[in-house]
């Protein structure tokens, strides 16, 4: 019942939970891949619309699911109804589920939207179908994982969106969205790669190109990890009632 409320919920709101990340995305598309696109060659033997498409696609994925996340915890704390779910005959792994569920559906929904708009631009291709469902899937996880913790943490909406504007976003646009790190000075290129949101987009970007420049045992390995180690963090953060018993 708790996840149907949160898919109903996306759709109630959809001008704000679908309609303005998909104008967004058709808008970084069109500039960046059409436009910016048409003057430069290709990169890593594929046309730059192409190879930027993944970019803007992982960013809407994890951005999304972030924000899902974030704000339903956040709310239900104010509102003091995670306390009536803490009390209820509920498990704390049950209650991640619930809260992750969410995340990664909008997440997905804004990926298949934003892929519908990238197959208009011509700018999608799939060389692992598989792996591109892996990483979609585990980004949304992970970034889910993450909007718990934020949601729990902030005390208003100005601190809800604080790791959005000053970790995420950031982060996305130098982890590789627009470009190769190949491009990169040398010294750049080793902190490129300790960035983790390179990671995410390299991934994306090897399932639908087939062209990679991480290991890719390494990203799988990586995202479990985080996987694993955010969802242990958040189960104990739920057990002891941190922000939410006060």
């Amino acid at each position: 019942m708790l996840i149907s409320r949160d898919i109903i919920r996306i759709f109630r709101v959809w001008v704000q939970t679908i309609a303005s990340p998909l104008i967004s995305a058709t808008l970084y598309i069109f500039i960046f891949g059409k436009i910016v696109g048409s003057r430069i060659d290709l990169i890593a033997g594929v046309p730059y619309i192409t190879f930027v498409f993944p970019g803007i696609l992982t960013m809407n994925i994890l951005t999304s699911a972030f924000m899902h996340s974030s704000s339903t915890t956040n709310f239900q704390r104010f509102m003091k109804t995670i306390q009536e779910v803490l009390v209820a005959p509920f498990s704390h792994i049950e209650m991640i589920f619930w809260l992750v569920t969410g995340g990664v559906v909008r997440g997905l929904i804004i990926a298949f939207g934003v892929l519908a708009i990238g197959v208009f631009f011509g700018a999608v291709t799939f060389a692992h179908p598989f792996i591109f469902l892996f990483f979609a899937i585990a980004i949304a996880i992970i970034f889910s994982l993450l909007g718990i913790i934020t949601g729990l943490w902030a005390n208003n909406f100005e601190q809800l969106s604080f790791l959005n504007t000053f970790i995420i976003m950031p982060f996305s646009y130098l982890g590789g969205m627009f470009y190769s790190i190949d491009m990169l000075p040398p010294l750049a290129q080793v902190f490129a790669r300790l960035n983790p949101f390179f990671y995410f987009v390299d991934g994306l970007r090897y399932s639908m190109t087939g062209v990679s420049e991480s290991n890719m045992y390494f990203g799988v390995f990586f995202m479990f990890a985080l996987i694993l180690g955010l969802g242990g963090f958040v189960y104990y953060l739920l057990k002891i009632g941190w922000k939410i018993r006060e």
